[in-house]
């Protein structure tokens, strides 16, 4: 209102002026119409034209106001509807645009213009991070060969945040894809890159078949990280990793050839080292063998060479080669105690070999399978043998204790505190025996009646040995406790001659003989006493039960020999 009021009183002082002017220039018109005499009907024509034109003039004024007005309004209504298109395009909340605005026309224009310059720059400033960002995002997906979202060729009707952090998320989404691309294509070729050292090819030649951007060593072009060249190079890995298998496979059986050959021959150990490089990988796994080189087609036909020269030297020296190894099957055989079959005897090999009934190889193929055969009897033998020794070596631990109490210097001789040391040990040997004894016993029969056959120790059945120790072993027995008796009555009659002799006393004195039973001295009166049974050495029999002597009944006991 002030406002008004300020502009009327100045309008209102204007329009004085102007009519004071007005009047002023009136009265000097009629002044010189005076003097011209003009006419009255001239004068109100000429005042009439004056008023005509003055309205022309206001008239003219009014329009030209009006259609400033007019486009006033226009430039308003644009500036609004462009502030509206800035909000939605942005996508911020309207609430500025619905005010409503008071003053003048320029005034409103002068308001909402700065207001309009920021939003056109804001729109600006996210149309560049937009172009940025689908630049980014067009970028990766070509590196990668997948499209974009379908809402990326959008135009810029909607630059709001939330569009915009969308688009960064999906270019962070594939920022992460690309990375993680990238390392699986470098695994690969690092993959790829170690097979191709451990088999001697030509890494580059091989990656460029896969894709040529891949070995671009000026790095002007980004490696294509794409599915297909992805699922490419993980099919080339495959296929060097199963040439890898299959050459490690052929090494080794080449390289066990090799020492079966070398130990076939007694090949020298300095030959041996040449190709330790390759039977160090025999037992080897296809991810223990990593050294550059190691699996090279020339290796491989190296080896091949020493094979196919050793084979060719095996088949001058086959009958040498037989003969030791049927020196090996006896050998194995002495330490299981088995009887070696006869067909293998040295004799008959040779004149097999000689009279080339049949072929070396052959031969030497059959005892191979017997050396095989004969090992895993041993291993089946195994804890009754290892029993058997227990028993063994107490039995001689026995005949060496016997030998020991016959020693009538066992106390006063060198090294007798070492001798009582041992006996102690050989007691507590001797005492274990027939707990051991029934243990062999149980299990022999128990691997007899397992396996379906007689378990023989050196051609004589285990049993039989068993039964006849035990035989020996009761003889023994009897014998010591005849010994005991007989002992007993001399020592009786004895005390009843010195008492007779102590009431009586006689010049004449009865002689005394000794006599020895077994190594023991024993004082018989008058050389008439009772003998011991003398139809076994106890001693001697009991203490040797590892070096049998088989019979024509092989595996009988005793006591059915006897019958």
């Amino acid at each position: 209102m002030q406002v008004d009021e300020s502009w009327d009183t100045k309008s209102m002082g204007q329009q004085q002026h102007v009519e004071n002017t007005c009047g002023s220039l009136l009265r000097e018109l009629q002044q010189i119409w005076d003097e011209v005499g003009e006419n009255d009907s001239e004068r109100d024509k000429m005042l009439l034209q004056l008023e005509q034109e003055c309205l022309e003039v206001y008239r003219r004024k009014v329009e030209r106001a009006s259609h400033a007005r007019a486009q006033l309004h226009q430039d308003l209504a644009n500036s609004e509807a462009e502030l509206a298109a800035l909000f939605s395009t942005l996508g911020d909340p309207a609430v500025s645009r619905q005010t409503k605005r008071t003053g003048a026309l320029r005034e409103q224009l002068a308001t909402i213009r700065p207001q309009l310059e920021a939003l056109r720059q804001r729109k600006e400033d996210r149309a560049k991070q937009f172009l940025e960002a689908k630049t980014h995002i067009a970028s990766i997906c070509r590196e990668i060969a997948t499209p974009p979202a379908a809402d990326f060729y959008l135009g810029d009707q909607d630059l709001s945040l939330k569009r915009l952090e969308d688009y960064n998320v999906q270019l962070q989404a594939l920022q992460k894809e690309r990375g993680d691309r990238l390392h699986r294509v470098f695994e690969y070729m690092n993959v790829a890159h170690q097979l191709c050292a451990i088999l001697g090819m030509d890494f580059v030649q091989i990656i460029a078949g896969v894709h040529p951007s891949l070995v671009d060593s000026d790095g002007g072009h980004p490696k294509s990280i794409s599915n297909d060249t992805i699922a490419r190079l993980a099919k080339t890995i495959h296929s060097l990793r199963e040439e890898k298998m299959l050459r490690l496979q052929k090494l080794q059986d080449l390289g066990t050839s090799l020492i079966e050959l070398w130990n076939l021959m007694d090949t020298p150990s300095e030959e041996q080292e040449l190709f330790q490089h390759i039977t160090c990988n025999i037992a080897a796994t296809e991810e223990d063998v990593t050294a550059p080189s190691s699996l090279t087609l020339d290796i491989i036909d190296q080896v091949e060479v020493e094979v196919a020269r050793l084979d060719s030297l095996k088949a001058s020296k086959m009958k040498e080669i037989v003969l030791k190894r049927r020196m090996e099957l006896e050998e194995i055989c002495r330490f299981a105690h088995i009887e070696p079959d006869a067909n293998t005897m040295e004799g008959e090999l040779i004149a097999l070999i000689d009279s080339g009934e049949e072929d070396p190889s052959d031969l030497l193929s059959k005892l191979e399978e017997q050396i095989t055969q004969v090992k895993q009897e041993a291993s089946r033998r195994k804890e009754i043998l290892d029993k058997m020794e227990k028993w063994m070596c107490a039995c001689e631990e026995e005949g060496w204790l016997e030998d020991y109490n016959k020693d009538e210097n066992r106390f006063s001789s060198k090294g007798a505190h070492l001798n009582l040391k041992r006996a102690e040990r050989a007691r507590a040997a001797i005492n274990k025996l027939p707990a051991l004894v029934e243990s062999l016993t149980l299990r022999t029969r128990a691997w007899e009646e397992e396996n379906g056959i007689p378990f023989l120790f050196d051609g004589v059945r285990l049993l039989a040995m068993l039964d006849e120790y035990n035989f020996l072993r009761q003889e023994k027995d009897e014998e010591k406790r005849r010994l005991r008796d007989h002992k007993k009555i001399q020592e009786q009659m004895m005390n009843e001659k010195q008492t007779l002799f102590a009431l009586k006393p006689s010049p004449l004195k009865v002689p005394l003989s000794s006599k020895k039973v077994n190594g023991v001295s024993h004082t018989i009166v008058g050389g008439n006493g009772p003998q011991p049974n003398r139809r076994l050495s106890p001693g001697s029999a009991i203490s040797q039960p590892g070096t049998p002597k088989p019979s024509g009944t092989n595996g009988l006991n005793v006591s059915q020999q006897r019958k």
